[in-house]
């Protein structure tokens, strides 16, 4: 008599397809990150611009205005932007008059600090985030953004950033 074999899972066809694997990735990550991001931000440059600003200039002025003064290296390394983004992106806000850029500890270096009319500026548009951030956990689910955000977090630390906390 033939030994008996025990069965694990659902008896399958002989001539059924294979089951793919369910955790195997299906498409392009890079692409759908970059879906997810620009509909994410869609919805907080929505809420943004009712006070003026696009989200990247709402966190470079958040950033400044909880750590200023603050170098331009240090504000680089802490929002993970190159030299030349940082400064392109300032100037939008030394224009509007929100930042200032005055001189450092010597002659090489240099400080950033928020205006009041840039804390000012900030605390407006921080309603409209705190608005924005509500509506996305609203829509998407809070555990379901707690998970994203621990998930971004392993990811960034995996890949070795710096700071994934950012």
């Amino acid at each position: 008599m033939p030994p008996t074999v025990a069965r694990t899972g659902p008896v399958r066809s002989p001539d059924a397809p294979p089951a793919a694997p369910e955790a195997a990735p299906r498409g392009c990550t890079n692409f759908k990150l970059r879906q997810l991001l620009r509909a994410v931000a869609r919805h907080y440059d929505g809420h943004f611009a009712r006070a003026g600003l696009k989200g990247t200039q709402f966190s470079l002025l958040s950033a400044i205005v909880s750590s200023e003064p603050v170098r331009p290296a240090e504000l680089a390394r802490a929002m993970g932007l190159d030299a030349s983004t940082l400064t392109r992106n300032l100037q939008v806000l030394i224009e509007q008059g929100w930042v200032v850029q005055g001189p450092g500890d010597d002659a090489r270096s240099r400080r950033i600090e928020a205006t009041a009319a840039g804390r000012a500026k900030q605390a407006e548009a921080r309603r409209h985030w705190k608005k924005a951030q509500l509506e996305l956990n609203a829509t998407l689910g809070v555990e379901r953004v707690a998970a994203l955000h621990a998930l971004i977090d392993d990811g960034l630390a995996r890949l070795g950033e710096d700071d994934p906390a950012r």
